[in-house]
């Protein structure tokens, strides 16, 4: 039986109340032992006290914002020690061209401080002796990324493993990274507590995967992961090691070049993670090779939930242990515009209407609440009365011509 609305507008207002408790009490605890005191503002730029980003990372401390006036930083490379540092770019994107530098032989930038937020920031072109040269590479414990772009580099992020460490990437482009050697990836996250990735868009890896994370727990929802007509990556998703994992809403695409057959790959390297649990939930798929597996499940995990995915071309739901529900193959998907990777929904879509409610794992929902808007953007989801299969809720005509 559904809960009533006003139950849930209750249940709503207790929840908040409750958070707003436990931020003052945080707040609390901050004023009296000084960890939430705010930090200095360093502005970066031509005409600002800081030339260059390497400058203002020489001098940081813990709890500063850097601003960077938005333009190119050729060669500019650095290495960033202190704590809770929120670093973006201002009046526009600041591009970091790596020009042949790196960090250490690392990366454009090295975080090696905890806590870090970065904003409105593009990486591109870092290739070390090593073949691993990173737009970011996460060596320290916690990292937000927000409307930033990585390109051109052997990794996009790279991030160490970390017990402690949680990373959210959210409003990012990643696209051309990889050394080629499919070692290096345009996204690749180590063995962290906890991995989410939202309202991204990742593409044309070079034979690397889009996204590989060995994560403790990783939450993939709402992002558009495609290789298009000429992209060569390998999967598009890669969970090595298993964990805790929840692919929901995401718009995923296989093009006819891509390097492997299977698009998301579960625990192939083993099952070293704590909890193995996997929820595939509303994903649409379109496979533009002539066969190959929308998922692949090794080892044999607790729980494997694979519901309402909407599946496009020759391909295997699900290779491996796992139980499948209500999940629609066809060739005929009813999309806005297929030829120009358009997935929306038209009103003659088989898959309107035809989804059932995935459940919810503790006190995670997984329905989506979310879809994924082109580029770089999310809409809320309203309430339907029975929800689709696939990325999208409800149909998009579009204007006749």
């Amino acid at each position: 039986m559904r809960t009533s609305w006003r139950i849930e507008a209750k249940l709503q207002l207790r929840y908040q109340t409750t958070i707003a408790s436990l931020a003052w009490i945080v707040a609390v605890f901050a004023s009296a032992t000084g960890a939430g005191e705010t930090g200095r503002l360093l502005q970066v730029g031509p005409a600002r006290a800081f030339k260059t980003p390497s400058a203002a990372a020489a001098v940081a401390k813990d709890g500063d914002t850097i601003e960077i006036e938005a333009g190119e930083y050729p060669g500019d490379v650095a290495v960033w020690s202190a704590n809770r540092l929120t670093i973006r770019g201002v009046n526009g994107v600041a591009h970091l061209v790596a020009k042949g530098k790196s960090a250490q032989q690392k990366a454009i930038w090295v975080i090696r401080g905890n806590d870090t937020t970065i904003e409105h920031i593009e990486f591109s072109g870092c290739r070390v002796p090593d073949h691993n040269g990173a737009g970011i590479r996460q060596e320290g414990a916690g990292l937000v990324v927000r409307h930033c772009s990585f390109h051109d580099n052997e990794d996009g992020i790279l991030t160490g493993a970390n017990p402690n460490s949680d990373i959210l990437i959210e409003y990012s482009e990643f696209h051309h990274n990889g050394h080629g050697d499919g070692l290096s990836h345009n996204l690749y996250i180590g063995r962290v507590r906890s991995f989410t990735m939202q309202f991204c868009w990742s593409h044309h890896a070079s034979v690397g995967h889009l996204v590989k994370s060995r994560a403790e727990t990783n939450i993939i929802r709402f992002n558009r992961l495609m290789d298009e007509q000429a992209g060569n990556s390998s999967y598009v998703i890669d969970l090595p090691n298993g964990g805790k994992s929840f692919i929901i809403g995401n718009l995923i695409q296989h093009g006819p070049h891509a390097e492997n057959g299977v698009a998301i790959s579960y625990a192939a390297e083993g099952a070293k993670n704590a909890v193995q649990a996997l929820y595939v939930v509303n994903n649409t798929y379109v496979n533009e090779r002539p066969h190959g597996s929308f998922l692949r499940v090794a080892g044999t995990p607790s729980e494997v939930r694979v519901v309402n995915n909407l599946v496009v071309g020759s391909s295997t739901v699900l290779s491996g242990s796992g139980e499948t529900t209500n999940n629609l193959i066809t060739t005929t998907p009813g999309f806005v515009d297929a030829a120009h990777y358009d997935y929306r929904l038209t009103s003659q879509s088989p898959a309107l209407g035809a989804g059932i409610d995935p459940g919810v794992v503790g006190d995670f929902s997984l329905s989506p609440n979310y879809y994924y808007q082109h580029p770089l953007g999310g809409v809320a989801c309203t309430k339907v009365r029975r929800p689709s299969v696939g990325a999208y809720p409800v149909a998009v005509d579009p204007a006749p011509r």
